[in-house]
């Protein structure tokens, strides 16, 4: 069935677009919601009358797109999350995660948009990651993630190399003993 959307619908398209759809989804859904409309010569008509309201929305939408790209490529995120000493995460970052620390500094940007390479991070450095915004605009963030190494994580990695070099020092001493021996002979 053809129909004219009478507003934004996600995965499908924008006010004023004409879209192929099933009968059921427009029936069932799309025109009970109001989110489109039959297409038929009165509809065309009346769209035909708003295109001039309907371009400017969407040339709206282009520039408040271009400056929050603009912002969120100023960015440089810092993320503390807890690590081990190796700089493995105990969890990892995926865009969920990225989506709370945007909502908590002033930005709405759903979670879909987010790209992380990989889907997650899960070691500590520095990574960028994108964000789709209106169309094809795209911008590209840098994080860091800085590990969180706990007080108890440290003084087992400081007793495991103060292990491992008393170990280092054995073996040296009980190698040195055994080429004195060989030389002798």
């Amino acid at each position: 069935m053809k129909v004219i959307l009478n507003e934004d619908v996600k995965h499908l398209g924008e006010l004023g677009d004409v879209k192929n759809v099933a009968n059921g989804y427009a029936r069932n859904y799309l025109f009970p919601h109001s989110y489109a409309l039959p297409y038929t010569d009165e509809t065309v008509a009346f769209f035909e009358g708003r295109k001039a309201e309907i371009e400017a929305r969407k040339q709206q939408k282009r520039a408040d797109s271009k400056s929050l790209k603009e912002k969120l490529e100023a960015l440089a995120i810092e993320l503390d999350v807890p690590a081990g000493v190796n700089g493995k995460l105990y969890g990892s970052v995926n865009s969920q995660t990225i989506m709370d620390w945007f909502s908590k500094n002033g930005f709405e940007i759903e979670r879909k948009r987010i790209e992380i390479p990989g889907l997650n991070i899960k070691s500590t450095g520095h990574y960028t990651f994108k964000v789709h915004l209106y169309e094809a605009e795209v911008a590209e963030v840098k994080l860091s993630v800085v590990g969180q190494v706990s007080e108890e994580d440290k003084k087992k990695a400081e007793t495991a190399a103060k292990a491992a070099a008393k170990a280092a020092k054995a073996e040296e001493k009980a190698d040195a003993p055994e080429a004195s021996e060989e030389e002798d002979k």
